[in-house]
């Protein structure tokens, strides 16, 4: 821990608490049932005893350690009273968490005061990153299939204590297709062969857990819902950065190089500054230092891996959701209506060709940058409940006319 020099702790900052129910052991028969396939590594308790406000707080730790024992003892209490099998060697932590306390007390600081002063001390650049995807935001996500924090952009305030007036751009991240680890509904899922292939090609896999993710067609419904919820505002006009991602690219040590694009909805032009691979499953990104994008439009997004669709022969993408054979208008907050909906897809050509050396607009095959703009197009609908409005070759005679996907 010496060695992390910029590393800090918040001095409010609940620390999940040690995992005395190991996965796979008896006493996992604990866990609450239905199981919602959590990660199982303490968060949901360290989430449960805060708002229960019997949790434990990193400012508790480094104050007065007797009164931090008696309250840990009581909260432990508290957990082998719900579940009586439950073995927690208190003594033991408590000698543990102890020696923890010296070490990370350089660390800690007031997390609100330390963000004040980033915010009005000399000028910086601040980048925070959501915890999980939108749909796992403990509201607005497909609860009870969801993480325990806000993971949307009011996480910003309510987990940093940033005014709402100091957020800038927001940016929306999505990859080509939708992923999901663990259970919960997943309208556009293939369990099928096309699953198995994003699967295989995207590597995609859980990072804590280690289990495979499911793997479907881009839902703009979600990616709408998200726009929603986050209101995407980075701008990409004049001056703004153009990235452009592979999710293979050339070979560097034996693993995979990504690379993506950070594309404006219907017309992109951009130039790339040259980026480099590196190993492991995260994403080189290329990112344009030259000041000369053009991307028009009010919103933008940073389309990952499109060169996991490059071997197919055609994409799907589902544009809306049916109930009763009629579109609706909102994201099902109900699982079980989520569950029930017909997704209506649009079925795009594929491109069969590899882009992951394209490091410019221009090096995309026709096909891809025609997908990337129908889903630039879609994904600002307001109305997409309207037939009217989803129609797109009544909105825009003038745009390339995929073929439909049969009902």
């Amino acid at each position: 821990m010496e060695s992390w020099g910029r590393v800090g702790w918040g001095a409010c900052v609940h620390p999940k608490p040690p995992r005395t129910v190991p996965v796979g052991s008896p006493q996992a028969s604990l866990a609450p049932k239905p199981n919602i396939g959590t990660t199982r590594k303490g968060i949901g308790p360290a989430y449960s005893s805060k708002a229960a406000r019997t949790g434990l707080r990193i400012c508790d730790l480094l104050s007065d350690f007797d009164e931090f024992s008696t309250r840990f003892k009581n909260l432990a209490h508290q957990h082998q009273s719900m579940f009586p099998t439950l073995e927690i060697d208190v003594e033991g932590q408590l000698k543990r968490l102890k020696g923890f306390a010296e070490r990370i007390r350089p660390m800690v600081r007031d997390g609100v005061y330390f963000m004040y002063e980033a915010l009005h001390g000399a000028p910086k650049k601040i980048l925070v990153e959501g915890a999980n995807a939108a749909l796992l935001d403990i509201d607005f996500g497909t609860y009870p299939f969801v993480t325990s924090s806000n993971c949307t952009v009011g996480g910003v305030c309510t987990g940093l204590g940033i005014p709402p007036q100091n957020i800038g751009e927001v940016y929306g991240v999505v990859k080509a297709y939708t992923t999901r680890v663990g259970i919960g509904a997943f309208p556009t899922e293939q369990i099928n062969e096309i699953g198995d292939l994003l699967q295989s090609r995207g590597h995609e896999w859980g990072v804590t857990t280690g289990r495979k993710r499911r793997c479907g067609w881009l839902d703009l419904m979600t990616l709408r819902y998200a726009h929603m919820v986050n209101g995407f505002t980075a701008k990409t006009g004049q001056g703004a950065r153009c990235t452009l991602v592979s999710a293979h690219g050339p070979r560097v040590n034996h693993s995979r190089a990504r690379c993506v694009w950070a594309v404006r909805p219907r017309e992109a032009q951009g130039r790339s500054g040259r980026g480099h691979g590196v190993g492991g499953p995260r994403p080189a990104v290329l990112v344009c230092k030259t000041g000369r994008c053009s991307l028009p439009g009010p919103r933008g997004l940073a389309l990952t891996k499109l060169d996991i669709l490059d071997v197919l022969d055609e994409i799907k993408v589902g544009i809306a959701y049916k109930l009763s054979g009629k579109r609706i208008p909102y994201f099902p907050a109900n699982q079980e209506i989520l569950q029930k909906v017909e997704v209506e897809y649009e079925t795009l050509p594929g491109w069969k060709a590899d882009t992951t050396g394209a490091r410019k607009w221009e090096d995309l095959p026709p096909q891809a940058q025609n997908y990337i703009r129908e889903m630039g197009w879609r994904w600002q609908i307001q109305r997409f409940d309207d037939p009217a409005v989803l129609d797109k070759d009544r909105a825009d005679p003038g745009r390339p006319r995929p073929r439909q996907q049969p009902q």
